[in-house]
């Protein structure tokens, strides 16, 4: 947000964190006063608008560049004059400069279950959690969540990668690769001004709608986990209200120090993925396993964080820097990982009535939760572990052939394109189906 008050204001740094500032302080105040109910609502409203305009912006773009075509062609044209290996190939050059292949395999093979990041928990939590228990019923919760998937992972990314290619074509000197993109918006011959405004506006939402999610969350967390329970158990409602108030404000106070600390939004979630690295398993295997315990959560949580941070701070790993960062993610995943299960193993698991009254509630399946179901006694478990493990594998099915599929389609074979959405839809009656045949637990 602050590269695009710099770039579209003309503002210095200084003044643009006043802008800023000001947005976090009006965000916090309506998160503030609504909590989660207004996150939801501006939420909404915030998605449609900026959704809108990035798509408009890429449209634009791409015809700035002389269509898709002509897009895809300039850009392996830069990709061969520098030798770095195709941006649009699926598998890049093991040489590759921007992807080499322990980058590329520790994004396909290690991220997704080993790391952390808020949006994308391994075994759920945080505020995708939190859009599920507001949903009416399990079932609306559970389509709800897939919905975000598909919106996330295969609907909201493409705008903005051509928007991101265009850029390149149009500016292949800039500097600051990530500015490029506003600049696109910026640029009369690119984009209309009669609509920056409103492209301003859109950018502005979703920074809006990011923040004051963050905010509620963190908030609820600080509130439930910390204060309810260990702090101030028992109290009025009204009290955990205003704490989590106070807390909400402690919070953007926080997030200020943070943006001030960090040169670009690549960098904050490289920092996010490589602290959390190795903390993934735990909360997977938590819903498989008895013995998890908050010993394994903690531990996997502080030596993640340590490790990586050393690695980053001691040695100079530099996160940006592909090799370096594919590194720190397998020497903090396989420390943190030997780490969590040794404290695992050296502490008490938890106690039966807490295991006990857990199983009762959530009725998790699988081998791991033998022993604590034998104790439980005779219990009924509707639905099947298989046939759930299925709707997870069909739904990065949907996900994935859904985003590579319109992929192929804008830019490279239509036939293939149209074939993996077929796919992603085939996929997706058999999620539905399979729910509607699952007994409600």
């Amino acid at each position: 947000m602050m590269k695009i008050l710099q770039v579209t204001l003309g503002l210095d740094a200084s003044r643009a964190l006043w802008v800023l500032l000001a947005l976090l302080i009006f965000t916090a105040f309506y998160t503030t006063l609504a909590g989660l109910w207004g996150v939801l609502v501006t939420d909404l409203v915030q998605f449609v608008l900026k959704m809108g305009m990035v798509v408009a912006l890429a449209y634009f773009a791409v015809r700035a560049t002389g269509g898709l075509s002509a897009l895809e062609a300039k850009v392996r044209a830069l990709d061969a004059a520098a030798g770095g290996g195709s941006r649009l190939a699926f598998f890049p050059s093991t040489d590759s400069a921007w992807m080499p292949a322990i980058t590329l395999f520790v994004y396909l093979g290690v991220s997704w279950w080993a790391s952390w990041y808020p949006g994308a928990e391994p075994g759920g939590g945080g505020y995708v959690a939190q859009r599920i228990f507001s949903a009416r019923t399990e079932r609306d919760g559970l389509f709800a969540t897939l919905w975000f998937n598909i919106a996330h992972y295969a609907v909201r990314p493409w705008p903005w990668i051509l928007t991101a290619l265009a850029s390149l074509v149009l500016y292949p000197t800039l500097a600051d690769k990530e500015s490029g993109y506003v600049r696109t918006l910026m640029d009369p011959s690119v984009f209309p001004p009669s609509l920056r405004g409103i492209m301003l506006a859109a950018f502005a939402a979703a920074y809006m709608s990011t923040i004051g999610t963050q905010l509620n969350w963190g908030a609820s967390y600080v509130v439930n986990d910390v204060y309810r329970r260990f702090v101030r158990r028992g109290a009025a409602e009204r009290e955990y209200v205003i704490v989590s108030q106070v807390v909400t404000v402690g919070l953007m106070l926080v997030s200020i120090y943070v943006t001030l600390h960090l040169a670009s939004i690549e960098q904050a979630w490289k920092l996010l993925i490589v602290t959390g690295a190795g903390t993934g398993t735990v909360l997977l295997l938590r819903w498989f396993w008895w013995r998890i315990n908050a010993w394994s959560e903690v531990s996997a949580m502080a030596v993640a964080a340590a490790v990586s941070l050393y690695l980053q701070i001691a040695l100079k790993w530099d996160g940006d820097r592909p090799r370096d960062f594919a590194y720190t993610m397998i020497v903090t995943v396989t420390l943190t990982t030997i780490a969590w299960l040794a404290v695992t193993f050296m502490t008490r698991p938890e106690p039966h009535e807490t295991l006990t009254a857990f199983y009762l509630r959530v009725r998790p399946q699988g081998p791991g939760w033998t022993r604590v179901a034998a104790a439980a006694g005779p219990i009924v478990i509707p639905g099947s572990l298989r046939r759930e493990l299925a709707n997870a594998l069909l739904g990065c099915v949907l996900v994935y052939s859904a985003l590579f599929g319109v992929g192929e389609i804008l830019l490279r074979s239509a036939l293939l394109g149209v074939g993996l959405l077929v796919v992603s839809a085939l996929a997706a009656i058999v999620i539905v189906r399979n729910l509607d045949e699952s007994p409600t637990r």
